[in-house]
């Protein structure tokens, strides 16, 4: 393309999305001063475009509008243009996302924010089509439209501006007091919006959201609710049969784009395959149903084969998009079947899969098993195949950034994978990962956004903390290694100090060590992945039942309580901090270990409930002595010590 803007910002940056626009004809910046002084000096209006680089409709808009010189010529006369990658600056992102649903009722990426030069903004979306069209505006209509009235009625902007921050700084709920009977709502929430024919929630388009399948799975042990685990059970199994589980090279897709789970948003995120991992070994454990274990085995093998770096750490995503095409990576044609497969497996794996000759989307197929019953092995031969064709077909782009919080949540998910399954090779890799984090994103206790290119980014922000602290206790469970409890605590500790928005109200996303942006985020909704504050409520509830220590019982009661006045509008739109409440009004019992010999740990361990707080010593002391001279087992719950015994 000629004329390509030869002062582009971006073209130092290390993220992928921004280097995707780093040859853009439109003048981009980075978030920074440089760009908001520009546009004070020269009494421009900013437009903020706020993506990711494994977003489909990112690549749309920018294919149309950002690498169209006419819209670039009009971004570039009479606005700064700035692009952020919204997985580095969660913080912007937060901020922007609540001023676009406000604006519109809705939101997603690309986020479109047009703003004064000190970030007040006056009109935002999301994609816009370049020319106008079925009623919705152009972005070149969109941006004369702007530009004329920034020109000739400045004041009414500042203005529309001025009020969507007072309005945004006002919306304050008040705490609890902690509320027991959230979890019973948020329940029957669930059971009115699910979909008894085709499992999950609502119409299409359908997300995992693995958080809410944890929290009615816990919700089914504790309150006995065989409704509860059918609700989750079905859906898990449903989304295993569709098409937005990659039956060819495993792992899942972000969504459905209907209500059978068949036609996915082809790009794979790293946190939704985490929280998969988590929903379908948590399942199992309930259960007992192999293929829910099956699932979490297959994802976990889909991420430690395609997404970990050379250290140990895990990628961020992989796109949906594959020479400029959504999901011709994953399609295939019935013929195409039968030329890699052969005239005598191909159609009878055809046939097992639902793959047509008229096709399932747009003419070519999506493997699937929504027609049959449980998926089996008896193709494992034919899908290797199949992987190997299909990798040497196409390429997807991946995003190779190392972020702390997706890396975090594969830890948890590795370690409990670990726990259940008994397969070494989790823990390993939850290690490993564990290990990058300490020597690439982590300086003392101050933790750092992402990495790539061997440059980390800025400080991290409350997930980061969260969650890390999450995959410490992940850990401990798994190892009964103190040094990870020490770590959580230290890591929690460093995100109170950090993050708090003062006792009882809650943490704001971020904090010391971040920029002042126009407004604070606090989020407490669970999105596409649970909030931080539901996290840091999770953490601080299993710290204090497993440290005992009152700092930590008052501060989870605080936050508890807090969230409680969040969730009371919608509970079901809380779920991490529900199962937090469930454990909080449940707390699994305290079992000490002590060992008569340290070798005995390996046959021990399996034994452990699940659910339980558990500390090991590896020989007897004076408080806990053994028992018979064998093994011994010290349980408390409820306030209640039972006598040492040396079987469970």
């Amino acid at each position: 393309m000629k004329g390509f803007c030869v002062s582009n910002h971006l073209i130092h940056e290390t993220s992928p999305y921004l280097l995707q626009h780093a040859a853009n004809p439109v003048d981009w910046y980075p978030w920074g001063e440089e760009a908001f002084s520009r546009a004070r000096r020269e009494q421009k209006p900013v437009f903020l475009s706020i993506g990711y680089s494994t977003c489909h409709w990112c690549h749309v808009m920018a294919h149309e509008s950002f690498e169209d010189e006419e819209t670039a010529r009009l971004l570039n006369e009479n606005f700064i243009s700035i692009k952020v990658d919204r997985e580095e600056r969660p913080d912007i992102d937060s901020v922007y996302m609540a001023v676009c649903q406000t604006f519109t009722g809705s939101g997603g990426w690309p986020t479109s924010i047009f703003m004064t030069p000190e970030q007040k903004p006056f009109f935002a979306g999301t994609y816009f089509p370049v020319q106008s069209q079925y009623g919705m505006i152009g972005f070149r209509d969109l941006l004369r439209a702007i530009s004329h009235k920034w020109q000739n009625n400045r004041s009414e902007l500042l203005e529309s501006a001025e009020k969507m921050i007072d309005l945004l700084k006002n919306l304050v709920t008040k705490a609890g007091p902690i509320n027991p009977a959230l979890p019973e709502t948020a329940v029957q929430q669930f059971r009115d919006s699910y979909d008894r024919q085709y499992g999950g929630f609502g119409s299409a388009p359908k997300f995992p959201t693995p958080h809410n399948l944890l929290f009615l799975l816990a919700y089914s042990q504790f309150r006995e609710d065989p409704q509860a685990l059918a609700m989750a059970s079905t859906t898990l199994t449903q989304m295993r049969k569709g098409g937005i589980f990659d039956h060819i090279g495993y792992g899942f897709s972000r969504y459905s784009t209907d209500r059978y789970f068949l036609a996915p948003h082809f790009e794979k995120m790293l946190y939704d395959n985490a929280l998969l991992i988590l929903a379908y070994t948590a399942a199992y454990a309930v259960t007992k149903e192999v293929q829910h274990l099956e699932t979490a085995e297959k994802t976990a093998a889909y991420i430690l084969r395609e997404m970990v770096s050379p250290e140990g750490a895990f990628y961020s995503a992989q796109d949906a998009d594959s020479d400029g095409v959504e999901g011709k990576y994953y399609l295939f044609e019935y013929d195409e079947i039968l030329s890699v497969l052969g005239e005598t497996i191909g159609p009878k794996f055809n046939q097992y899969f639902g793959i047509t000759k008229h096709g399932n989307f747009e003419g070519k197929n999506i493997p699937n098993r929504l027609h049959g019953e449980e998926v089996g092995t008896e193709y494992e031969d034919a899908l290797s195949t199949l992987y190997e064709y299909r990798a040497k077909r196409t390429k997807l782009h991946l995003d190779d950034k190392i972020l702390t919080a997706w890396n975090a949540l594969m830890i948890s998910a590795l370690s409990f994978l670990y726990r259940v399954s008994e397969k070494p090779q989790y823990l390993c890799a939850a290690k490993r990962a564990q290990q990058y984090i300490e020597n690439h994103l982590l300086d003392g206790s101050i933790l750092y956004v992402s990495c790539r290119s061997d440059k980390r980014s800025g400080a991290g922000f409350l997930d980061d903390y969260a969650y890390y602290t999450a995959a410490l206790l992940n850990l401990y469970d798994a190892t009964c290694e103190s040094l990870y409890l020490e770590k959580a605590e230290t890591i929690c500790h460093e995100a109170v100090q950090r993050f708090c928005d003062g006792k009882g109200n809650g943490f704001r996303l971020n904090g010391k060590g971040n920029e002042s942006l126009v407004l604070t985020p606090k989020e407490t909704y669970d999105g596409a992945l649970p909030s931080g504050n539901a996290m840091m409520a999770y953490n601080l509830v299993r710290l204090a039942q497993m440290t005992h220590k009152q700092r930590l019982e008052e501060a989870a009661a605080a936050q508890l309580a807090y969230l409680s006045g969040e969730a009371e509008k919608y509970p079901a739109g809380h779920s991490m901090f529900l199962l937090s409440l469930l454990l909080y009004l449940n707390p699994p019992p305290n079992i000490t270990v002590v060992l008569c010999n340290p070798s005995e740990w390996d046959t021990v361990r399996p034994q452990l409930p699940l659910y339980a707080n558990v500390t090991v010593f590896h020989g007897p002391t004076d408080e806990y002595p053994l028992l018979r001279g064998q093994t011994t087992y010290y349980v408390c719950q409820n306030q209640t010590c039972l006598p040492p015994s040396n079987a469970l």
